[in-house]
């Protein structure tokens, strides 16, 4: 039993991401004993499941026709597996994430949202944290795992990297540099920046980016929050660099983000874990509906604004 759940999950992670390589590395197995679970499967149902090319992996009839039941079948099993050992522990159970705040803003409410609605007595605490608290935290056992910058690590720690963006200049609509439809970093030469501290990722990322350039961004305030920064934006007090997440989702009446280049400098987030540590399966249920949201879920917003 245990090992045709098991390839009925390969079954279904290859058909969702259409890809062997990428499928065997969510479920941390190698290649070929992804394989030898398909191909154990299909000689237990007898019938193929997939179409295979060099280019290409492609559902069969039988495939499409049986995706959907083996996806009842595992959201079944998990349920039921999670609710036996909530009963069994006899508490309801408390997932611990720690996370950028621009992170935590912007993914994790539609993400809580679908998992109160399958999980309602499991609580989620969000521990709001910089970079390197984050990954703290994480190492600590504060928290389960974390969302987290890949230039911040420890050898302790594994990252599943999940979006890439870039950094824009943050500037009030009336500002000259926002009738640019691309700025240079030298453009900004001579104004007043408002950034973060020295010490947070955000900042080390175009510190080292630029580090080898004659000419240097004029820090004039320095903030502890990105949040902070866009208001100051806001009053008039200078222009910001921020991560493009920290723009507000909506038009804003005030404030206008412009791509910077030459150079494009990018922050790459994804989730943090402790090396050899196994997730309850609250917890783990909470990462894969994170990851499908962030690296699988075609319908999401971010897929075609922060690809990799």
């Amino acid at each position: 039993m245990q090992h045709e759940l098991q390839g009925i999950q390969a079954f279904v992670k290859i058909a969702e991401i259409g890809c062997f390589t990428r499928a065997s590395q969510f479920l941390h197995i190698s290649q070929p004993a992804l394989t030898r679970r398909i191909k154990k499967l299909e000689e237990s149902l007898g019938t193929t499941l997939f179409e295979r090319s060099t280019r290409r992996v492609k559902l069969t009839a039988v495939g499409r026709d049986f995706l959907p039941k083996a996806k009842n079948l595992i959201d079944f099993y998990e349920s039921s597996i999670l609710s036996i050992k909530e009963m069994a522990t006899h508490q309801s159970g408390v997932i611990t994430l720690s996370c950028l705040p621009t992170a935590a803003f912007y993914f994790l409410p539609s993400v809580i949202r679908d998992y109160n609605e399958h999980y309602p007595n499991i609580r989620i605490r969000i521990l709001e944290h910089s970079a390197s608290d984050c990954l703290e935290a994480v190492l600590n056992g504060d928290a389960d795992f974390g969302i987290n910058m890949i230039n911040i690590t420890h050898p302790n720690i594994e990252f599943t990297p999940l979006v890439n963006e870039p950094f824009v200049l943050a500037c009030k609509r009336d500002h000259e540099l926002a009738k640019k439809s691309l700025v240079m970093w030298e453009d900004l030469a001579g104004l007043r920046l408002i950034g973060v501290r020295k010490s947070s990722g955000n900042r080390l990322l175009i510190d080292q980016a630029l580090e080898g350039f004659d000419w240097q961004p004029n820090w004039f305030y320095e903030v502890r929050h990105l949040s902070t920064s866009l208001g100051m934006v806001e009053a008039g007090l200078g222009v910001a660099v921020v991560p493009s997440l920290a723009m507000p989702t909506d038009e804003h009446h005030v404030l206008v983000s412009r791509p910077l280049i030459e150079p494009v400098i990018r922050r790459t987030l994804g989730l943090v874990l402790r090396r050899g540590d196994s997730l309850s399966p609250a917890a783990e249920k909470f990462r894969e509906m994170l990851m499908k949201l962030w690296s699988q879920d075609k319908t999401s917003p971010w897929i075609g604004k922060f690809s990799h």
